[in-house]
């Protein structure tokens, strides 16, 4: 199979989809790697280390799609990509559709074959592609937060850990999942006084027995989330719905509660966002004031610590890039069950429960879609 990496063209963002050491994969188990010149270097690869690879390089994004039987990205396709899809070909990328209806409606007219990394499972129930973006977002998110509450950014001017006498901040994290988890340890590790909202006690129990006390945790009913959001120096949104829009969580109205100068991190705005005033920002323009409490909406965040997230991601998708490469996508689905949740759009038919109740389309079972 011919597997095609363009350049990410997305404001601001330097992943790459395939690191040379899944190019020397990929060629050792007889495909061909096209990658566009360049596309590495955001993540410190240089075309030379693809070339050691094995890789062939070519010079347009228009190139390696017109070449490539499947690509390999790392963001969803931007609208200039999206016209450069086709019938029968394979993508392999985030897409998050459910908030974005522009997108979805190009991916079902190109007639591709898109499985998204967001919605891949495990048989732990959990999602594997996702996972280390999420895990760098999560450590991401209290490092921005406390950047968003300086003074100087129009924030609180509160230092994250405090000092002797002077009491740290208060931060609240909603949502104890694998976003949840890293960005309290992360908080706390800094000094700040942590607490985490869910609505799984078994969560809860299980980061209650890990972390033993170096954060809180507290059930997330619409009072006591309510209660911890007017009392915190920083909220950090990270409530997922797999492959669904994120839920509203905190409305406007909940803003005049809040500190002035507080901090808002919102790390599931891929997925729509949890707070009611997110808007999608850029790594050039991060942060924004709603009513006096700062923003930050970054849609790409790991995108700030491109070598370490492309290093992370990589390690993951390149099982799943290489099954699909030597089996074909059906074959490959077909003997996986996780891989075949990933199957979002095929051949003009969305195949994405959650992301069709969204947006308001008919969905096609993944299981038929197989047999299309």
């Amino acid at each position: 199979m011919k597997i095609g990496c363009p350049t990410e063209i997305k404001p601001q963002e330097f992943r790459v989809g395939i690191t040379p050491a899944a190019a020397q994969e990929a060629v050792a188990h007889g495909h061909t790697v096209v990658m566009q010149v360049g596309a590495g270097l955001g993540s410190g690869f240089d075309d030379a280390d693809y070339r050691a690879a094995g890789a062939t390089l070519v010079d347009t994004a228009e190139q390696v799609f017109a070449t490539a039987d499947m690509i390999v990205k790392v963001k969803e396709p931007q609208a200039v990509e999206r016209k450069l899809l086709r019938d029968g070909q394979i993508l392999f990328t985030y897409l998050h559709l459910a908030p974005d209806p522009d997108q979805t409606r190009d991916l079902i007219a190109s007639g591709a074959t898109c499985i998204a990394y967001e919605t891949v499972t495990d048989d732990r129930g959990g999602l594997p592609l996702l996972a280390p973006m999420s895990e760098v977002a999560g450590r991401l998110a209290p490092q921005v937060g406390a950047w968003t509450l300086q003074k100087a950014n129009g924030g609180r001017g509160v230092l994250l850990g405090g000092v002797p006498g002077v009491l740290p901040a208060k931060v609240l994290v909603i949502g104890g999942g694998v976003v949840g988890t890293h960005a309290a340890r992360v908080a706390a590790g800094m000094g700040a006084d942590v607490t985490v909202l869910d609505r799984s006690l078994h969560r809860m129990r299980y980061l209650d027995d890990v972390f033993g006390g170096v954060f809180k945790t507290g059930y997330a009913s619409a009072a006591r989330t309510a209660d911890m959001v007017a009392e915190a120096d920083m909220v950090i949104g990270a409530v997922l719905v797999p492959g669904a829009a994120a839920p509203r969580l905190v409305t406007r109205t909940q803003l005049s509660t809040m500190k002035p100068g507080a901090a808002i991190v919102d790390v599931a705005i891929d997925q729509g966002g949890c707070f009611e005033t997110s808007r999608a920002t850029t790594h050039q323009d991060p942060i924004y004031d709603v009513d006096g409490i700062m923003h930050y909406c970054v849609a790409n965040m790991p995108g700030a610590v491109a070598r370490t997230s492309t290093l992370a991601l990589g390690n993951a998708t390149l099982p799943f890039m290489l099954a699909l490469a030597d089996k074909g996508w059906k074959d490959a689905c077909a003997d996986d069950p996780h891989l075949l949740n990933g199957l979002n759009v095929h051949a003009g038919k969305l195949t994405y429960f959650a992301v069709g109740k969204a947006l308001g389309l008919d969905v096609t079972a993944p299981q038929v879609a197989l047999k299309l």
